[in-house]
This record gives structure tokens, sequence and C-alpha cells, in this order.
């Protein structure tokens, strides 16, 4: 009864650009101008009619491309229709394999993270909800998920741990925003939901800043930097001269350093804005990042020693 072809092909699913491509059968891929490909399937739920008198045709989400296979699509859109023809509503007849929520969490994790410029930080993303929401909602089907689900996941964490909570809900929001977009879920998110009515208590955010040394002392401190050779004395003085971020020192290149002209330029990649920046040399700025490097060799780094972490407290 299935049919194993249509106007479409493998290739065609994967080049095709933007718009609504007809396989036959009422079933299309519609390609976003993002890029994102997800099929749809148009039937006709026999009994059923608009406010025209009409027979009413509805469309249903079948998943993403990525997800789902051109054959795969075929049959589930094969599957909608004999419910439709049966006078069934697909929506709440339809057997589709939903996945769970740590799938779909480890599948959004896995395919963002070319986009952090952190490693560090897509572990982070996975881990709080590997440590919050996965014990309570991870083997639920996302289409199961609600606002209680969301609430027990935040609430136990809400005043405690705030920053924390807040971040798992944005994480979770991403699950499920992905997750409805791959054909998944239908209506509005529930993390939206509870965010927007305010359900959980409002929470005063303490702010706790590193206590800031006296200006006063700077120089001496800095005296005392310069009679040490390691290092991370010297990233520490770099980092005083400049105001810059301790990762901006630490991953700064030698190609990045123009000493004819006195000018250090950070790419926008390595900064925290997206934008880049330009700094004028202090006095004495070259010969320290190269005694720091010297002591470690020729390098591609400025400070080869501290490339991969932040150096330890340094002051004796």
């Amino acid at each position: 009864m299935a049919y194993t072809s249509g106007k479409l092909t493998k290739n065609l699913v994967r080049t095709l650009g933007p718009g609504r491509h007809g396989d036959g059968h009422g079933l299309y891929l519609v390609v976003d101008p993002s890029g994102a490909r997800r099929w749809i399937v148009r039937v006709t739920v026999k009994g059923q009619r608009n406010r025209q008198g009409k027979p009413l045709r509805t469309d249903f989400g079948l998943g993403g491309a990525d997800v789902v296979t051109l054959n795969v699509a075929r049959e589930r859109a094969l599957e909608y229709r004999r419910l439709a023809k049966q006078g069934l509503n697909p929506k709440f007849h339809k057997d589709q394999d939903v996945p769970c929520f740590e799938e779909v969490a480890r599948q959004v994790h896995i395919e963002r993270l070319p986009t952090w410029k952190n490693p560090k930080h897509g572990q982070q993303w996975i881990n709080t909800l590997a440590d919050y929401a996965f014990p309570k909602i991870g083997r639920l089907p996302v289409s199961e998920i609600d606002q209680p689900e969301v609430l027990q996941v935040l609430s136990p964490i809400w005043t405690e741990k705030h920053e924390t909570a807040r971040r798992v809900a944005q994480r979770m929001k991403a699950v499920l925003d992905v997750a409805r977009s791959r054909g998944f879920r239908e209506g509005e998110n529930p993390v939206t939901v509870v965010m927007d009515a305010r359900v959980l208590p409002r929470v005063r955010a303490k702010v706790k800043h590193h206590n800031a040394m006296r200006w006063q002392d700077v120089p001496a401190f800095y005296a005392q930097l310069s009679g040490q050779s390691g290092t991370a004395a010297k990233a520490l003085m770099f980092t005083c001269l400049t105001g810059c971020r301790t990762s901006e020192v630490l991953q700064a290149v030698w190609e990045e350093f123009d000493f004819d002209g006195l000018i250090w330029t950070i790419p926008e990649e390595r900064t925290k804005t997206g934008t880049e920046h330009r700094w004028r040399a202090p006095i004495g700025w070259s010969d320290l990042i190269v005694s720091a490097s010297l002591a470690s060799g020729p390098m591609e780094r400025c400070f080869p020693a501290l490339a991969g972490g932040i150096p330890e407290r340094c002051a004796a």
C-alpha cells in the first residue's frame, strides 16, 4: 500500500532552496530562509469542514528533514492520510515516536557546540540540564512536557540558586523550541508561559564582586610581579597595563601585534562583545611579552604556558 517514490529525491531534499516543495500525496518539504528543513503533510479529514462549508484541509508537521528521512516522511504521510480517510484527526490519533527531553537536549548540544567560543561554556550548557532537568523530566517525551513539569524543575532551585535556575530555564526553552520546530511538539513553549506569568517568586539578585585592590597599592604589587620570572607573572603584568580580560591576554598571538605602530588588535571572535578592539601599547609591553614567550621557547601565542587556562595567583 505504501508508495516508495515521488517527485523528491535525497539529493533534492538536501539542496533545494527556500520554499514549499511537493513530493506528492500531500507531502511537502518546507525550506525556511534560514536553511532549516522540515516535513509537513496536508490532509482532508473526512467529515470535517471549514466555516465556508468546504472540506477542511489541515497541515501537520512530520519532523525536521535532518532527523526524518524522505522514506520515513512518506510513511508517516501515508499513515496520516489513512487516518484522515477514516474521519480521524491525525493530531489525536497519530502513532509517532516522540523523543524524550534528554535525547533532544543532547542533540541540540551537539549541534550548537561549534557556535560557542569556549568549549567550557558548551560543557556547562549540558551539565546544568544533566544536574537539574534530566533527573526530573529527562525521560519524558518532549510532547508531554508542560508548565507543571517546568515548575517541577525550576521551583526547588529558583530562590537558592537563582542564577543557575535562570540558565536552566533558558536552556529548557531552547530544547523545547527545537522540538517544536521538528514536529515533536505543538503550542506555546511552557517555559515562556511560566516566565511571562511570573509564577515563580521574585528574587533580588545578590551580586558578588571580587574585592578590588586599592589603586595606591598597585605600583608596589606591579613591582612585586616584575621581580618574578614566571609566565603567569608576566601575563598578569600585561593585564594590568592593558586592562583587558584575562582570556584576551592569555590567548593573545603574535600576529595581533603591530610593533611598529605599537597597536594590539584583538579580533572580534575573541572579544565578549563580538567587536574588534584596538589597544595603544603601554610603555614596555613588547619587552614584557617577548620575555614571557622566550621563557617557554618560540610559540604562536605570547603567553604559551598559560594559553589553556587562567593562571593561579602569582603574587607571593
